[in-house]
């Protein structure tokens, strides 16, 4: 479950956002500016509110009146963004133990072969990510971010930077994340098929505001 109601001051934009879902994707949805890396930020902790609380799975992550502020590598969050940000002198099998050992994980092999399948990448896992396409190292970075465990997976435009045939290839991927990983989701987006596809709920943001909160029927 998430729990988000906060506020925050950005030069001259103001972003308040409020709304709390237990959807196995939620879709942040609203044209470019209108407030949706900033919130996905916040959630991840990289911004802090102004005022307010966000609570992930029912711990109190932030809560500027109690003073919390858990910072970002102890909320347990998987993030991928729209450039997939591999490092390009390590392998990938090197960048997709990276966040296992980040976070000081025994290896769990079991999950590790479940990602792997899941998403088709062993093929790829001596090759270094200069080597793959923009499909390929997208689909790399959800599985580094997979297999760090997280309770909660940020997804900020990921199929942003890729073509029309790359988005193609890789939205099947995200449906059986969505279906199979058992991992909650937060997708941003200003596509309206990608989220007619992936998400199971959808907060519309405008100008800093949730105007809209719902199912997917809130893009129509």
């Amino acid at each position: 479950m998430l729990r988000v109601d906060v506020e925050k001051q950005l030069g001259e934009f103001s972003l308040s956002a409020s709304f709390s879902s237990e959807g196995r994707v939620i879709g942040l949805f609203g044209a470019s500016g209108a407030g949706k890396s900033s919130l996905v930020n916040m959630i991840a902790g990289l911004l802090r509110p102004d005022r307010g609380t966000i609570a992930i799975d029912g711990e109190i992550v932030d809560d500027t009146a109690a003073g919390i502020h858990v910072p970002t590598y102890r909320r347990r969050i998987g993030y991928v963004f729209q450039d997939a940000r591999l490092f390009p002198h390590l392998s990938v099998a090197q960048n997709l133990d990276y966040g296992r050992r980040m976070n000081g994980l025994a290896p769990d092999p079991a999950q590790h072969k479940r990602i792997i399948d899941l998403l088709d990448i062993g093929a790829l896992r001596d090759r270094r990510p200069g080597k793959l396409s923009g499909g390929e190292r997208q689909r790399v970075a959800l599985g580094r971010a997979l297999l760090s465990k997280p309770r909660l997976l940020l997804l900020d435009e990921p199929l942003g930077a890729l073509d029309e045939g790359r988005k193609l290839e890789i939205l099947p991927y995200l449906v059986r994340l969505r279906d199979e990983a058992n991992v909650p989701m937060v997708y941003v987006s200003h596509d309206v098929a990608e989220l007619r596809q992936l998400a199971t709920q959808i907060v519309m943001l405008k100008q800093g505001r949730v105007t809209s909160f719902g199912g997917v029927k809130v893009l129509t």
